[in-house]
């Protein structure tokens, strides 16, 4: 046979025990338990040919060693139960690939080939600073106090308030510690699932830096020595009406308490004063929205009636402290977080310092009338 033959396509079982000699898991389909029948002629004439057969003895032919690219995927597959032979060891080209080369390299435009573990962008993150940066400088002026409160290296736990019907305070707390703290570190934020899933924002807020709100989560990043905040005000905090505002809501069971204890993470107070006035919400709707699968449509002065726009946040004056740390593990230990009462009691604790520190701040204002443009 020359090169220029065509190869003859082989595709016989390698040992005749019937038309089910494969059994439940047939090489020749994609994620299928069985095909009756044999004819894989949609394939074409690009079906990998080899003298060697497909499966042997129950043994899978693994592709070759330098293509890392198709061994993942057949581990992939093994792992997921997944029939693997197919279409690594079937295909040996795509049609029409080099248009396939161009919108994959049109789908990873902006993107980096390489993510941490849990979706962190460095590339987008890049791409999306001059936006935090306007923000946080030019819109609402961000006024950070206490930074150096933050340690320059090891794990530490943020608490925060929460405010605003977009996570903007989350946004800034991120900002300011990578632009303004001595070390420049990353904030990893935990998000609610309300905005974790919602169209755009969501994988947004994963690509810069954002993780799902789930204890694990925050567990995994802490033991990485990885800064992560918190706002355990949760989706009562988002969904704060305006006579509501800087009131903080109860912080829900002591998660954050419990994970501080079981990590050995201090714990930073963080006071963020503006977002309330950036985005008040004067009432929302419950009963159209949970068909849609958000708690909630909020009503401010510029949404719905603005449309999509109406969702920008007005130019509010921002104070964003950080506390001094709060050495949990130091002075009760990894044991204390099974007392459900102790839990409680030094959440509240935390809450009440919380609001304290927020209540300076409103007293820093220079204007009690017109706090979003004045300050």
């Amino acid at each position: 046979m020359t090169d220029d033959d065509e190869p003859e396509v082989d595709l016989d079982p390698p040992s005749g025990d019937g038309d089910d000699w494969y059994g439940d898991a047939d090489p020749r389909v994609p994620d299928a338990p069985s095909w009756p029948d044999r004819d894989l002629g949609f394939l074409g004439d690009d079906v990998y040919a080899s003298h060697e057969p497909l499966v042997s003895g129950g043994d899978i032919t693994r592709p070759p060693v330098d293509n890392p690219a198709a061994v993942r995927e057949l581990e992939r597959r093994i792992d997921e139960g997944r029939t693997p032979a197919f279409p690594i060891d079937l295909r040996r080209r795509i049609p029409i690939e080099g248009v396939w080369r161009r919108w994959r390299q049109l789908a990873m435009w902006g993107r980096s080939d390489v993510v941490d573990d849990f979706g962190r962008d460095p590339r987008a993150t890049a791409r999306w600073e001059w936006l935090f940066e306007l923000l946080y400088k030019r819109w609402f002026r961000v006024e950070a106090i206490g930074i150096e409160n933050v340690p320059s290296r090891g794990r530490a736990l943020l608490v925060a308030n929460h405010a605003g019907t977009l996570p903007y305070d989350s946004a800034m707390v991120m900002h300011a510690i990578r632009r303004d703290h001595p070390a420049r570190r990353d904030v990893r934020p935990l998000v609610e699932d309300t905005v974790f899933h919602l169209p755009f924002l969501g994988p947004l807020m994963n690509r810069i830096g954002g993780v799902r709100a789930d204890p694990e989560n925050a567990e995994r990043l802490l033991m990485k020595d990885e800064l992560v905040a918190v706002f355990p005000e949760g989706e009562k905090g988002m969904g704060k009406l305006w006579r509501d505002r800087y009131r903080l809501q109860r912080f829900g069971r002591g998660g954050f308490v419990k994970l501080a204890l079981r990590t050995g993470a201090p714990i930073i107070p963080v006071a963020v004063v503006g977002a309330e006035e950036a985005a008040p919400m004067l009432g929302k709707v419950t009963w159209f929205a949970k068909n849609i699968g958000i708690p909630w449509i909020p009503v401010t002065p510029t949404f719905p009636w603005l449309g999509p726009a109406g969702l920008l946040p007005l130019p509010s004056k921002w104070y964003v402290e950080f506390g001094k740390p709060i050495e949990l593990p130091h002075s009760h230990g990894p044991a204390a977080a099974e007392d459900r009462l102790l839990v409680n009691r030094l959440a509240d604790q935390i809450r009440t310092q919380i609001q304290q520190m927020i209540e300076g701040l409103l007293g820093r204002r220079r204007s009690p009338v017109l706090p979003a443009f004045l300050g």
